[in-house]
């Protein structure tokens, strides 16, 4: 097959790459160009190994994706997307902060931008797939490809893809969700790649320095408020904005007053209207239903109540649930709570490994307690 690369630079999108090579494929990598920032660390010098990598898609990602490609001997090219990603993940990324949700940055850009912009560009170019370096698996099943897991459960990234549809399954490939990572980097090691030990990156891309709180409060400004305490009203501290906080959050609240009990506060509900957060008990936290709009399916759509499984962040638990389809929407109805989910998070819904569909988390019920 004629395949697309997407080259992060990494590790992973690397050892993927040459295996697409190895296995015969006409292999072309790509680069995209997504945030404008100079580097992924400290210091541009040095081979990748050394670098402190916090965001992705730097300069130096794609110096190091050149050279992985130069010596697989492929084309390689750099595509600069960062127009539409901007449009696409981060003014998204800050209207949901704006309205109070809680959004997630990776599964926008995979469901706007490396499946859908890349994949439409690589399909009017006679591409046949688009391959990346995502942990999890294609699947041929009875009714045509399948999502699963990754067989690596620390590194399984199913999650951030439950957003694709299954026209896009059929021309993706993932070469290197069988593996775990340990594997992966001594196979990189082998093939004399300079990325074999380069760090992973763990913060959002467009904000390499991890503060979301600041790019948030940079870009939307602030609203002063409130910080009161659950089921009393009582006023306990002040905040710059409610769109710096997020669902759960404990730490940063600089409350004024402590809590009557004395015990830790987390934020348990946020108003954007009257710029109030409220805090309160870890226990005001647990929910056990979600309601979900947004929905795709990347397998067969579900026609009937069903008893599956459901994650609500990119590496929780899958918790037993009895899912409702019918309509526009999901109804999950949760067989063991599950404490601080916001809306705007991503709730996705597998049967044992394999993914069913995803869904936006639009409401949230607590657990009713004597």
């Amino acid at each position: 097959m004629r395949v697309l690369a997407a080259m992060s630079g990494g590790v992973d999108s690397s050892v993927a790459a040459a295996r697409l090579v190895d296995a015969g494929h006409e292999v072309v990598g790509v680069h995209l160009a997504l945030a404008a920032k100079s580097s992924g660390g400290a210091s541009t010098a040095g081979p990748a190994s050394a670098r402190a990598s916090r965001g992705c898609c730097t300069l130096d990602d794609a110096r190091d994706a050149r050279r992985v490609a130069d010596r697989l001997g492929i084309p390689f090219y750099v595509w600069d997307m960062s127009e539409r990603f901007r449009r696409d993940v981060v003014d998204d990324f800050l209207d949901e902060h704006r309205l109070g949700r809680t959004p997630n940055p990776c599964i926008r850009c995979n469901e706007r931008i490396k499946f859908a912009a890349v994949l439409d560009r690589a399909i009017a170019m006679d591409f046949d797939a688009v391959a990346t370096g995502h942990y999890a698996q294609v699947v041929a099943g009875p009714h045509g490809p399948e999502l699963h897991r990754g067989v690596d459960p620390a590194k399984d990234q199913s999650y951030v893809l439950g957003v694709l549809q299954r026209s896009q399954l059929e021309r993706v490939l993932l070469p290197i969700g069988g593996d775990d990572k340990a594997t992966i980097r001594a196979e990189a090691q082998r093939r004399a790649f300079a990325v074999a030990q380069k760090p992973d990156s763990h913060d959002i891309c467009f904000i390499p320095d991890g503060d979301t709180a600041s790019f948030v409060l940079a870009r939307l400004g602030g609203a002063p408020g409130t910080i009161v305490e659950a089921g009393t009203g009582a006023t306990l501290g002040t905040h710059r904005g409610v769109a710096t906080y997020t669902i759960g959050q404990r730490r940063g609240l600089d409350l004024r007053t402590p809590a009557p009990d004395g015990a830790p506060r987390y934020v348990v509900a946020k108003d954007v209207a009257t710029a109030t957060v409220t805090v309160g008990p870890a226990e005001l936290l647990d929910v056990d239903l979600l309601e979900a709009g947004a929905v795709t399916w990347t397998g067969l759509p579900l026609d009937a109540p069903v008893d599956l499984q459901v994650q609500v962040r990119a590496h929780g638990e899958a918790v037993a649930a009895r899912i409702d389809a019918s309509g526009a929407r999901l109804r999950v109805e949760l067989a063991t709570p599950v404490r601080g989910v916001a809306c705007g998070q991503s709730v996705v819904v597998y049967d044992g490994t394999r993914v069913v569909g995803s869904g936006t988390i639009e409401a949230t019920s607590r657990v009713a307690r004597a």
